[in-house]
């Protein structure tokens, strides 16, 4: 994955609804969801839930397929996971902790 890419998928996931949209999805598997029932799990209107979907379509991040008059949309995990690994590939690089290692981040400051 380029740099890139993986600013266009990290920005659509930057918007609230959009991230309610896609944790929706991860947490529906690989099975996915109808759009109907997406819309009643979130209690959005469809025309917003409509402009949103096609955000994430557009970068990959979730796909659909039509079943009859159903529009299924389903995470794409493939894609998920490389998003995950780019943002993790070069972790400690620089740095002591060792490569592959678990990887700890630094408390926030309360």
């Amino acid at each position: 994955m380029n740099i890139d890419d993986a600013a266009a998928r990290l920005e659509a996931l930057g918007n609230p609804t959009r991230l309610k949209i896609y944790r929706t999805l991860v947490r529906a598997g690989e099975e996915g969801l109808p759009v109907g029932k997406l819309q009643q799990r979130l209690d959005v209107a469809a025309s917003t839930l409509s402009h949103h979907i096609k955000a994430l379509v557009t970068v990959g991040l979730i796909t659909q397929t039509r079943e009859g008059v159903t529009l299924h949309c389903r995470a794409n995990y493939p894609l998920m996971r490389g998003l995950i690994d780019f943002m993790v590939e070069e972790c400690c690089a620089e740095g002591t902790c060792a490569p592959g290692g678990p990887v700890k981040l630094p408390r926030e400051a309360a």
